[in-house]
């Protein structure tokens, strides 16, 4: 981990092809299944928004909105979204969104998946420590969920 208070990074070396990999995080319905979200019948494209409510126990409440920045088929997916957006009585419509880059490299072992997310300093000063923790410790969680979903067949 970095010390950086704008971006957090994580990799993980995950033992699938890319192009498992690569369907786990662009196909949304698949990407929803291990992130927990129900994106049933949404499509992640370039431009385009993907909604659906979160399946976490706890945050079924809450919706989970994405626009998808850029796709580099089996390279890159990036997505913008609003961090730690969890009170459901808060308008975060008018906030930056922070950048969500997952990256892949084919190596030896399998596949290295790189994440990003950056523009955290951008975030309103009273959310900002708070988004960045809540999403440190999220990725921690998300990186073991994709290296158990890429696993299985």
């Amino acid at each position: 981990m970095n010390a950086s208070t704008d971006r957090i990074e994580r990799k993980i070396l995950l033992k699938a092809p890319r192009s498992r990999v690569w369907r786990a995080l662009s196909n949304a319905e698949e990407f929803g299944g291990w992130f927990g979200v129900a994106l049933k019948g949404q499509v992640f494209a370039a431009g385009q928004h993907a909604r659906g409510n979160i399946t976490y126990p706890g945050y079924e409440h809450l919706v989970f909105d994405v626009l998808v920045e850029r796709i580099e088929p089996e390279r890159l997916l990036a997505l913008r979204w609003h961090p730690a957006a969890i009170d459901p009585a808060v308008d975060y419509s008018h906030e930056p969104t922070t950048l969500v880059e997952f990256e892949l490299t084919e190596v030896e072992d399998g596949t290295l998946l790189t994440l990003v997310e950056s523009g955290f300093d951008k975030i309103p000063p009273e959310r900002r420590l708070e988004a960045f923790r809540m999403n440190s410790g999220g990725w921690d969680e998300q990186m073991k969920n994709i290296e158990k979903h890429v696993a299985t067949p």
